[in-house]
């Protein structure tokens, strides 16, 4: 698979064209209706100056993007990449990581407080994105081989602590390396609801420790399933941070209207826990795949079970998202989203035209620029 080092305007309308057409064929096998397929780009709602809007100075929403494969020699194509689309906010994600749910410490080799050379991307990626007005949070994963960070299953008590001293060594680490950098935003971490369960004061004196050593804005990313019912600090937070990847529908190739009204018991739940703790809601993630099924798991990567579910699909990601924003966009109580992602390498279209995550090339790409470029009343 080639890559592409620039992309000019007509090549980057050939390879969106081909994506619209991918999502023709593909949908059209599911008798879905006409009723986006002739998706027409615009392009007048791009931004092609090089620098962001900042439209969250004056509304204070997060118009964000996951972005991944910073490489030091295209960091100013990728993000001209970005702000052409109005993304304003980038989350940076570096990888902690743990063998299984059952290892007992998070595997590290680096120093606290000594910036490494993957470190060293990142400081200048958020340079780089600061001098174009942008924001940036800066959000470490834990990933593992084996199991799901959720599910973190350790004997003792004196596991528990094993695990969290290193958890936290690595956090401390880049909280400074967020200071450093003055990231606008810092994630605490990501869904890790059996640990907030088991050591809720660990957690609270972590908070503590990281205030001490990073004085922006902090959140913790917890799963759109109830785990933010776990967190007993959301108080020390300046947002509610929600993996939003919450089932819309039942049926493949959904309407509008039909994703738009799967939104409403989940707005409801949202609406009463910001108000619970007079916080706002950002989705710290969500994503949609570009496939018939994208609106039932939208957590999933795939479905093996059953292939027809894979059918590619831009015509339902693009609904999805067009969803999103008129359920949520201009509501007071939500201050943003961070989508899932973005690939800074340029790839051709046969990547990208398969149902993975990326708005890239596809009609959700334009209709994310074109809501991200507006400006709404503000977050409360």
């Amino acid at each position: 698979m080639n890559i592409i080092p620039k992309m000019n305007t007509s090549s980057y309308l050939k390879y969106s064209l081909y994506a619209i057409a991918i999502s023709i064929i593909g949908c059209a096998t599911h008798n879905e209706s006409q009723e986006d397929h002739a998706f027409a780009w615009d392009m007048s709602v791009e931004n092609h100056t090089g620098v962001a809007n900042n439209y969250y100075a004056k509304d204070g929403k997060h118009r964000g993007m996951s972005v991944f494969h910073w490489r030091h020699r295209e960091i100013g194509e990728s993000i001209n990449q970005l702000v052409k689309d109005n993304i304003e906010a980038v989350a940076l994600i570096p990888f902690l990581y743990q063998k299984t749910d059952t290892t007992k410490t998070v595997s590290w080799k680096g120093v606290k407080g000594k910036w490494s050379r993957s470190d060293s991307i990142y400081i200048k990626v958020s340079q780089e994105l600061h001098e174009r007005n942008m924001h940036v949070m800066f959000k470490p994963h834990l990933w593992m081989s084996e199991g799901w960070r959720s599910n973190i299953k350790l004997e003792t008590d004196e596991e528990w602590d094993t695990w969290f001293d290193s958890y936290e060594e690595q956090m401390l680490h880049y909280a400074l390396l967020s200071q450093e950098m003055n990231v606008d935003l810092f994630c605490i971490g990501t869904e890790l609801k059996s640990s907030l369960k088991k050591q809720p004061q660990r957690w609270k004196n972590f908070v503590r420790k990281i205030k001490d050593v990073y004085d922006g804005k902090l959140t913790y990313a917890s799963n759109w399933d109830g785990e933010y019912n776990d967190v007993n600090f959301w108080n020390d937070m300046d947002y509610i941070g929600i993996q939003a990847y919450y089932p819309l529908t039942n049926n493949i190739s959904p309407t509008l209207d039909e994703i738009k009204y799967g939104w409403d018991k989940h707005l409801k739940k949202l609406i009463k826990l910001s108000k619970e703790f007079n916080k706002p809601i950002l989705f710290t993630e969500t994503g949609y795949r570009s496939d018939v099924a994208a609106t039932i798991k939208p957590w999933e990567w795939g479905n093996s079970e059953d292939t027809k579910l894979n059918t590619a699909c831009n015509t339902s990601q693009n609904r999805a998202y067009e969803a999103l924003f008129q359920k949520l966009w201009n509501e007071k109580w939500f201050a943003g989203v961070y989508f899932w992602q973005w690939h800074t390498t340029n790839k051709e279209n046969e990547e990208y035209n398969l149902t993975e995550f990326t708005p890239q090339y596809k009609p959700a790409e334009n209709t994310m620029a074109k809501w991200y470029g507006t400006l709404t009343e503000g977050v409360r």
